[in-house]
């Protein structure tokens, strides 16, 4: 008998899953105190749905049924259950069957799978989520194939199997559909998961952002407070849906002009989003309110979580469990709110004062309040709107991944920003930006160094230049500071991605252009001299100088420089407009103004034709930003109908902390205690409207760096773009052993704790990477002179002596190594000389080596990081590259053009390709071995680390010269597996 608390129940089968239509499910095990539930659930399956199950009618189930389908071994019958609201909406199982198709136990691989889906969830993807899961717990249990017998007629679930990628075979037996499928993952079935994965996540995104009704939860009788700010900014933002407030106290119909009901069931009708405003500890209420209504998605605006502490985080996973429970999803808690500024729509669920930002093309993710507040200033200050706006506070349920997935084919959306304090899971992240960032560019400023508290999802141990190195490798442009993400956003917002480096440099300022030609030349650009049109120069010089190096091919972007005139004003509008003529008529290429003093230029090139929702945006906004005790103050205690007053009301998330506060200085001249005011006019001031149409905005900067940085990440995007064309292999070797390295492996971890790793021995290490064509030269034990003597003859002159106690491995520097040793006598002379120097032979471990060609010391290890999965990295051997971080980094699997680029990445690559004239190096060889490392790690999830120091390159092949692996145990289910959301 086994139920959920049975140390022999498989809790981490459990997982939450988004469906089809965006909605949750839970997926957990059968139990034996599931009868009820199943029996509940078998009830409202219609007649035709049971008929299809059990090819006969089947009214209602049996005892013996019950007690079948509740009781499993876990190994050679499972069932699994998806779930909503704790009560079953689909069940799977399988049983493992023999060669004549009758029960078995292993060793057999096959097993007799069947799926029930209650009518009302049907369509919604239920079936193809429990197939996967249901696969890899298969998979799990040494199960490589399932089969299953479907009536002709049910051509849903026909097509739930047809459809998942795997290799099937389907033959027609008897009247039914005998399906096979191989359960071994392909290419093809994780194409279908992640295309699933994608188009259910954007969905559920989708409806929080475009939902047809909305309710706010805690909305004070004073109307102070965060209810009233979000139900006011909902209403003044000429929201379409139908709009509700909630207070338990009222006593009247309308709230501030919205109609109120003291409870949500009150309300009658659906509502899609609800924005919950109410003390902590009265947020799980809400949340049961909202589930049993059938509310779709919430925005949970309260305090009092993960930023407050360890009570707050178990607080803040029991809000997410009950969430999910309810097949809901969440933004928040501590969230700063969502806008969707579709004119379908025009939804401000925010705390963002209205009027809301202006129709754009820029869609802005940030998990900091206060850092979306400077962001939504910047942008509209300079012209820039917005498609949608998400500030997601602790990031429990949604979070930058989901976003992704939206805009990923948002046709509203052409840009993406991103303000990050983690990754979580930087493997998904960078597999989604790369795909995002194919068809859109994403821009991404990265915060904190560590995981901020209220931040649940696992954090990474990987060096924060690594992952800045695998972001850039997937597309990303990694910005460092949120002045550079509103810089870099509004070029690519408003002009084309450059064609390449080269860039002309014109202006009225020949100071000003050198200053320019400087900081091309340090961003790696390829400037033109610059061209001096003198202080003197007419808007119409400019349009002809612009107009010129635009139609030039000699250049693939236009850096303009602009000093002021005597009368700023009176030429500012016709200087705009002279360069809005010119980029106009060459469309093709991007144009950026370096101006000085010309606050009049900036807000004429931003096109304004409205007054600025920036200004209304900062006016409307507290004196002062709240810190995280006020916030905490008005929604952490205290009474629902009766919130705070509205300069309290905003949640932690929209403090300022210690580690935002100098990059969120750089965007808005505010600092957490000063009042929030948009930057002068001479830092790109511009109205929040959006160009009319057929009006080129062209960018402004009022530095000389900043606009040359912009027009730098561009360029670098462009050419990973015309990169990411030329699609890389993985490439299949002949001689590799994989299934000789998977028993290997096996008999290895045989004894190893299932949370232990443990480091091969030399003979094992050496077997096991020879399974792979990864040859590691011998080394025999030299205890005595006497023994390196001997050793050396069996090698044959010249040899090498080495230590290999760990504080002297591969420590040449420390005296630790002999080469080119050529008689008996120098090999024991440099034997005494180095236990002499260094200690005891026992303490040294001294071994002797053969000499191999010369050539360039290279290090080639692997790791596996809990967050990104396997890294490959690369780098040369010394005390030099180490202390400088020269190192290269990739995911595994690499591809062949991965690997190519790899060895080409690290600043000290020249000498690989014969610097100061000494020959080059087998480059081709190196990218072998990469690869075959790569497929090591990536055909076995046990080989967790891999070192391979060093491997000299030398003008024909390489030589390893010594190597370290690391095993463990496997993670029970791992990048292949299936879709879920991450658990707490």
């Amino acid at each position: 008998m086994t139920t959920a608390s049975d140390p022999s129940y498989p809790d981490h089968w459990e997982a939450d899953v988004v469906l089809r239509d965006g909605g949750t499910a839970r997926i957990r095990p059968i139990t034996t105190d599931d009868a009820g539930r199943l029996v509940s659930f078998y009830e409202q399956v219609s007649d035709e749905s049971k008929y299809y199950r059990f090819f006969a009618p089947y009214p209602r189930l049996s005892d013996r049924d019950v007690h079948r389908f509740t009781h499993h071994d876990y190994v050679d019958r499972v069932g699994l259950a998806a779930t909503i609201g704790g009560e079953f909406i689909a069940t799977v199982r399988y049983d493992r069957i023999g060669a004549d198709g009758r029960s078995a136990t292993g060793p057999s691989d096959e097993a007799e799978v069947a799926f029930l889906v209650q009518d009302a969830h049907q369509g919604r993807g239920v079936a193809s989520a429990l197939l996967e899961h249901i696969g890899a717990v298969a998979r799990e249990r040494g199960i490589r194939r399932f089969a299953a017998e479907v009536l002709p007629a049910n051509s849903k679930m026909i097509k739930v199997f047809t459809d998942a990628g795997y290799q099937q075979k389907r033959s027609f037996e008897d009247g039914s559909v005998h399906l096979t499928l191989d359960l071994e993952p392909t290419a093809e079935s994780l194409a279908v998961q992640r295309a699933r994965e994608q188009r259910a996540e954007a969905r559920s995104v989708q409806r929080l952002l475009s939902p047809g009704s909305v309710a706010v939860i805690g909305v004070s009788r004073s109307l102070a407070g965060v209810g009233a700010a979000a139900l006011r900014n909902l209403r003044d933002s000429g929201f379409h849906g139908h709009l509700y407030a909630v207070n338990e106290a009222v006593t009247r119909d309308l709230l501030d002009g919205v109609r109120a009901y003291p409870t949500l069931g009150a309300v009658g009708a659906p509502v899609d989003l609800a924005v919950i405003a109410v003390p902590a500890d009265r947020v799980p209420d809400a949340v049961a309110a909202c589930g049993e209504h059938g509310v779709q998605g919430l925005v949970v605006l309260s305090a009092g979580y993960g930023e407050s502490g360890p009570e707050g985080m178990a607080r803040q996973r029991e809000l997410v469990r009950q969430v999910r429970s309810y097949g809901m999803r969440l933004i928040g808690p501590n969230a700063f709110g969502v806008i969707n500024t579709a004119p379908e729509v025009e939804l401000n669920a925010s705390l963002a004062p209205a009027p809301a930002p202006a129709r754009g093309r820029v869609g802005l993710f940030t998990q900091s309040g206060a850092i979306g507040i400077a962001l939504l200033s910047g942008l509209l200050r300079r012209g820039e709107g917005l498609s949608s706006f998400v500030s997601a506070g602790n990031r429990a349920d949604v979070s930058g991944n989901d976003i992704l997935q939206y805009w990923y084919d948002d046709e509203a959306t052409d840009v993406a920003l991103m303000y990050l304090e983690t990754l979580g899971n930087p493997r998904k992240f960078t597999r989604l930006a790369r795909r995002t960032a194919a068809v859109k560019p994403v821009v991404v400023a990265k915060g904190g160094r560590h995981t901020p508290a209220g931040h649940v999802v696992p954090g990474t141990r990987l060096p924060e230049a690594t992952v800045s190195e695998l972001l850039r490798q997937a597309g990303v442009i990694r910005v460092d500071t949120v002045t550079e993400l509103v810089d870099v956003g509004l070029l690519l917002a408003s002009q084309p991605v450059p064609a390449g480096p080269r860039v002309a440099i014109l202006g009225n300022s020949e100071s000003l252009g050198v200053l320019t030609y400087d900081a091309c030349l340090t961003e790696g650009l390829r400037p033109l001299p610059p061209l001096d049109l003198t202080t003197a120069a007419s808007p119409e010089d400019f349009r002809t100088a612009v107009s010129a190096a635009l139609a030039s091919p000699d250049t693939d972007a236009v850096v303009v420089t602009a000093i002021p005139w005597v009368s700023e004003h009176a030429l500012a509008d016709d200087l705009a407009e002279a360069l809005r003529a010119a980029a106009a008529a060459h469309p093709g290429k991007p144009v950026a103004v370096v101006h000085v003093e010309l606050g009049a230029l900036a807000e004429a090139l931003s096109a304004a034709t409205a007054p600025t929702a920036a200004t209304d945006l900062a006016d409307a906004l507290p004196a002062t930003l709240p810190t995280p005790a006020t916030a905490l103050a008005a929604l952490g205690s205290g009474s629902a109908s009766e919130a705070g007053p509205a300069t309290e009301a905003v949640p932690a998330s929209a403090a300022v902390p210690a580690t935002e506060a100098a990059s969120a200085a750089e965007a808005a001249p505010a600092t957490a205690a000063a009042p929030f005011r948009p930057e002068p006019a001479s830092e790109g001031a511009g109205s929040a409207a959006v160009p009319a149409p057929g009006t080129a905005r062209i960018p402004s900067y009022p530095a000389a760096e900043r606009a040359v940085k912009a027009v730098a990440e561009a360029v670098r995007y462009g050419q990973w773009r015309r990169g990411v064309a030329e699609v890389g292999q993985v490439p299949e070797f002949e001689d590799i052993d994989e299934s000789g390295a998977a028993g290997q492996l096996s008999r290895l971890l045989a004894g190893v704790g299932e949370e232990e790793a443990a480091t091969l021995d030399d003979p094992d290490a050496r077997e096991l990477l020879a399974r792979y064509g990864i040859r590691v030269l011998s080394t025999l034990p030299a205890p005595s002179a006497d023994a390196a003597v001997r050793a050396a003859r069996v090698l044959g002159y010249p040899v090498a002596l080495k230590t290999t106690a760990p504080h002297l491995r591969h420590r040449a520097d420390l005296g630790g190594v002999r080469l080119d040793l050529t008689t008996e006598a120098e090999l024991r002379r440099s034997y005494e000389e180095l236990t002499h120097a260094l200690g005891k032979p026992q303490e040294l471990l001294p071994v002797v080596q053969s000499m191999v060609p010369r050539g360039v010391d290279t290090v080639i290890r692997s790791v596996i990081d809990p967050a990104a999965g396997a890294v490959l990295s690369f780098g040369l051997s010394g005390v030099a590259s180490e202390l400088l971080g020269d190192t290269a980094h990739r995911l595994v699997p690499a591809t062949d053009k991965d690997a190519a680029s790899l060895i080409r990445s690290i600043r000290t690559a020249p000498l690989l390709f014969g610097w100061r004239g000494s020959d080059p190096v087998d480059t081709p060889a190196l990218e072998e071995l990469l690869l075959r490392l790569s497929r090591l790690v990536d055909d076995h999830p046990e080989v967790v680390g891999v070192a391979l120091e060093p491997v000299v390159v030398a003008t024909e092949g390489l030589s390893v010269l010594s190597a370290t692996v690391r095993v463990a145990h496997p993670p029970a289910r791992g990048d292949l597996g299936p879709r879920t959301l991450p658990s707490y």
